[in-house]
């Protein structure tokens, strides 16, 4: 059977160290996915450098995405009431860069490989994606992402994330697989536009990504569409042209509901000499800023929900989608397996007895099946052959239809599960038993377990919130 390797053993140990001082509560979560683990290590779902754990952000994520000049970088800085971002109006920054806290690093800045290898971080193991779409760009991981440290306490278990302008040329199709993954695995995500530029000839590329892309997401709900720098229009007292001219765009997207904030640094922005507008626009700035603010402390609670759904979510997968596939896969091996040893046992007696007739007739026919059990030992030495013949005819028959099937299952919704198959198609496993390996009523019995258990996380994560009892 296999095991979880060293790396595996030792990363998920460092995390649970870490955990132990962010949410103790999700220590025990980890314990449950190791339990996933060790069912689909026996049923061959994962290698042993893989874990269900792995697959899962444990720090509570919020992305900053949008085009160049959005002021993304004077927002997070704001947020931060640190100067950690460079700020400019052209392109100052052109890589993903991931913000975390630390008071003995602050300032720190950390190559892109320091995410890449360590599972903690949204980007564990990201340059095997990219390699996916851009050969040789894997190896360039350092080019697109970066990590900083900040030792502003709001960053206290959170990360964030800072994108390049959306509408990048250089590295685009890299860019836009890393800005996918970060849709992905956020729980808040911030769209950014500039009310400087609204219409909508100079944001297509990031109407089409971020807001066509994502209007039927079932996660729809975690982004936040934001027109920044909206205290230019206050020079022409023009901010509802402006504001309408943005919700145009992004309504031709298919975005017709949800909340649009209109927000401004007060920190960089020229003063509003109309009183009455600078009031006006302050206010407005003032409420959607708390209301942005306040839905990023909510990401804490969240991804911990977020957590335990996907434990939920990969411990039905196992039970109710992996093992049926695998076993409908294994059924329909074995029948045609059978039907093939069926057509290639008719084709060896027709070869041998018609072979027999064919050089001497009927006589020469009998003649020759006498032969075989003229005395036990030629009987037994006959049959034995034939067995050993039939067994070889049907381990390559058995091998032929498994590689064909593997073969076929590219393109469909069973891919995912070829190598699994192959796992359970080997020479050694009897093609009578279409139970998939390492199935049984005790791994049902602990996937039950497992289940129980992440309801009654979610119990005392409640009892955090709130009282249902009163």
């Amino acid at each position: 059977m296999v095991r979880a390797d060293n790396s595996i053993i030792k990363r998920l140990n460092s995390l649970k160290q870490h955990l132990k001082r962010e949410n103790p509560l999700l220590i025990e979560v980890i314990d449950s996915f190791e339990k996933l683990d060790k069912i689909s290590y026996s049923m061959g779902l994962l290698r042993a450098d893989q874990s269900h754990a792995t697959q899962v952000p444990w720090w509570p994520l919020v992305s900053i995405l949008g085009v160049f000049s959005a002021g993304k970088s004077s927002f997070i800085n704001s947020y931060l009431q640190r100067s950690l971002q460079k700020t400019g109006n052209q392109a100052v920054d052109d890589k993903f860069t991931v913000i975390c806290f630390g008071e003995e690093n602050a300032g720190r800045v950390l190559p892109g490989l320091a995410l890449d290898a360590d599972m903690r971080f949204p980007f564990y193991r990201i340059s095997d994606e990219i390699e996916k779409v851009s050969t040789g760009e894997g190896r360039r991981i350092d080019a697109y992402l970066q990590l900083k440290v900040t030792d502003s306490p709001i960053m206290r278990g959170k990360i964030l994330i800072d994108s390049p302008g959306f509408d990048a040329d250089d590295q685009r199709t890299s860019t836009l697989r890393l800005t996918d993954h970060i849709m992905g695995i956020s729980d808040l995500v911030l769209v950014f536009f500039d009310a400087r530029h609204p219409e909508p000839g100079a944001m297509q590329d990031t109407l089409t990504h971020l807001v066509g892309n994502t209007v039927n997401r079932s996660d729809s709900s975690k982004f936040m569409f934001v027109l920044n720098q909206i205290d230019t229009a206050a020079r022409e007292d023009n901010s509802e042209e402006i504001v309408g001219a943005w919700q145009r765009a992004l309504s031709q997207k298919g975005l017709t509901a949800g909340r649009f904030y209109t927000i401004y640094n007060k920190e960089v922005a020229p003063s509003i000499e109309n009183e009455s507008a600078r009031k006006r626009f302050e206010a407005k700035r003032d409420a959607d800023m708390a209301d942005i603010e306040a839905r990023i402390e909510q990401v804490e609670a969240e991804r911990a929900y977020r957590i335990i759904g996907s434990l939920e979510k990969e411990a039905y997968k196992i039970r109710d989608e992996a093992v049926p596939t695998i076993e409908r896969l294994k059924k329909r091996w074995a029948a045609r397996v059978w039907r093939f040893d069926a057509i290639a046992l008719g084709l060896i007696v027709a070869l041998v007895f018609g072979g027999a007739f064919a050089l001497g007739g009927l006589g020469a026919l009998f003649s020759f099946i006498l032969s075989l059990f003229a005395s036990p030992i030629t009987m037994m030495g006959s049959i034995a052959g034939i067995l050993i013949a039939a067994f070889g005819v049907h381990l390559f028959i058995r091998s032929s239809v498994a590689k064909y099937m593997i073969r076929k299952l590219r393109g469909t919704a069973d891919a995912e599960y070829a190598s699994v198959f192959a796992h359970n198609t080997r020479f050694y496993r009897p093609i009578l038993i279409t139970k998939a390996a390492g199935w049984n009523n005790r791994r049902a019995r602990e996937i039950d377990a497992v289940l129980e258990g992440a309801s009654e996380f979610v119990q005392k994560l409640n009892d955090n919130f709130a009282k249902p009892s009163g």
